[in-house]
C-alpha cells in the first residue's frame, strides 16, 4: 500500500496528538476544589481564602490551605457563611467552591 506524503504527515500528527493526550492523562492532576456542605467542617484547598463580614464585605482575616471552616449557611452570591477556625476564629463569609 502506498501512502501519499500529505496523508503520511496527517497520520504522524494524529499519532503525536494521541501520544500527548495519553501523557497528559497520566500526569496526576491537583485536587479539585468543591462547594462547601452545610453542617460540615471543610478543609480549605485554596492557597488563601479571605474571611469577610458579608459577601463582598470587609476583610476580617485569611484562611490558608489546610485550615478549616465550618459551613453553616446560608449561601449568597457565591459566598457561604460559617465559622473560620485557626487564627481567624470567628464567624464570617468566604467565597464558596474552595474546599477539598
Amino acid at each position: 500500500m502506498v501512502i501519499s506524503s500529505s496523508r503520511s504527515a496527517r497520520l504522524a500528527r494524529l499519532g503525536v496528538a494521541a501520544a500527548t493526550a495519553v501523557a497528559l492523562l497520566a500526569v496526576s492532576s491537583p485536587a479539585q476544589a468543591a462547594d462547601g456542605t452545610i453542617g460540615v467542617r471543610e478543609t480549605v484547598c485554596a492557597e488563601s481564602l479571605f474571611v469577610r463580614t458579608e459577601p463582598l464585605g470587609a476583610w476580617m482575616g485569611t484562611l490558608y490551605a489546610g485550615q478549616t471552616f465550618l459551613v453553616k449557611g446560608p449561601r449568597s452570591g457565591g459566598y457561604v457563611y460559617g465559622f473560620a477556625y485557626g487564627h481567624v476564629n470567628r464567624n464570617g463569609w468566604v467565597q464558596d467552591g474552595w474546599f477539598c
